[in-house]
């Protein structure tokens, strides 16, 4: 089974969420709708980034590698920020 690592950034605040799902597109979805518990007073949110990992297991890890090492998760919100600021 295909699972996506995924970065949303707070469209009402300067915060960004790091999650794991199976089918991105609705996982969103539950992100703006106030499903999750843990973002539900910070919505909107923008998919900014995502990762695509042939099993649930790769997903799950990198998603708790960058909960873990805040420099890495920032890193890639830099190089993500720069990239969309540049066209």
């Amino acid at each position: 089974m295909v699972c996506f690592l995924y970065i949303l950034k707070s469209e009402a605040y300067n915060w960004y969420y790091v999650g794991f799902t199976s089918n991105l597109k609705e996982r969103v979805k539950t992100h703006n709708t106030g499903g999750v518990k843990s973002t539900k007073s910070r919505k909107p949110f923008k998919l900014i980034y995502s990762e695509e990992y042939l099993t649930k297991a790769e997903a799950r890890k990198r998603e708790l590698e960058l909960k873990r090492n805040w420099k890495l998760k920032k890193s890639i919100i830099d190089n993500i920020l720069a990239l969309s600021s540049n066209g």
